[in-house]
């Protein structure tokens, strides 16, 4: 039986706290290493920087629309939401620093701003793309800032993930399709996870933050173990 976790719910203290350890990894990242290879193929960790700034303006502007009474999308498009991460990516790294900084504030300035009667509703990701409730918000953003804080290679990795958040991460993923069905057993917590439709399948045991490194399609599943010999195929998230 699963753990419960309210996804809709996610204590406020979890994002600041991912949020102060991001920003003091990207502040704390020289120039030189703007331009270096992240753990993302083909992304350098500019890319991933660029990226978790655009998502920031993206979900607060979401939210600032919602408190507003309005309706917005995410992105303008997908086109466009790529193109915008490869031109963000090539600023002057004190550019993109400067910029990553003030959209984090502006998103926590918005989730801040939200009335109980604000969440109802939803939004779409790009225009007449997937729609998605107001309420995952949160989690949408606490999801992009760990993992990709991790994405980094800098000095934080997905063991330096709470358990906090990875019972959150393991809980979420379950809403994800899978090839096969599965259930993880993380030795760290209390619980298990079940994935895709029908019975059977393996169970993977390994630590919690190891679990959900392999569940978002990251790594080859090390320190993980399967009671059939073999691992699940993950794709990357």
């Amino acid at each position: 039986m699963s753990c419960v976790t309210d996804l809709t719910t996610l204590s406020p203290d979890l994002i600041a706290r991912a949020d102060r350890e991001l920003v003091r990894t990207v502040d704390g990242l020289p120039d030189e290493a703007y331009a270096e290879p992240s753990l993302l193929p083909g992304w350098t960790r500019a890319h991933v920087i660029a990226h978790l700034t655009l998502n920031a303006e993206g979900l607060g502007g979401v939210l600032h629309g919602a408190h507003l009474g309005e309706t917005r999308t995410m992105y303008a498009s997908q086109e466009a939401r790529n193109g915008d991460i490869d031109d963000l990516a090539a600023v002057e790294p004190t550019e993109l620093r400067e910029r990553f900084l003030a959209s984090t504030g502006a998103f926590n300035e918005a989730l801040e701003a939200m009335a109980d009667g604000d969440w109802d509703g939803r939004f779409d990701r790009t225009p007449g793309g997937r729609s998605i409730a107001l309420v995952n918000v949160p989690l949408m953003r606490l999801r992009e800032v760990e993992i990709h804080h991790a994405d980094l290679d800098a000095g934080y990795a997905a063991a330096d993930w709470d358990e906090d958040f990875c019972a959150v991460l393991l809980e979420s993923l379950t809403k994800v399709a899978t090839a096969e069905p599965f259930t993880v057993r993380p030795t760290d917590l209390d619980g298990s996870w079940r994935y895709g439709e029908g019975d059977g399948g393996p169970v993977v045991t390994g630590t919690a933050a190891a679990l959900g490194w392999w569940l978002t399609g990251r790594g080859s599943g090390e320190g993980l173990t399967s009671d059939t010999g073999t691992l699940p195929e993950m794709e990357a998230w």
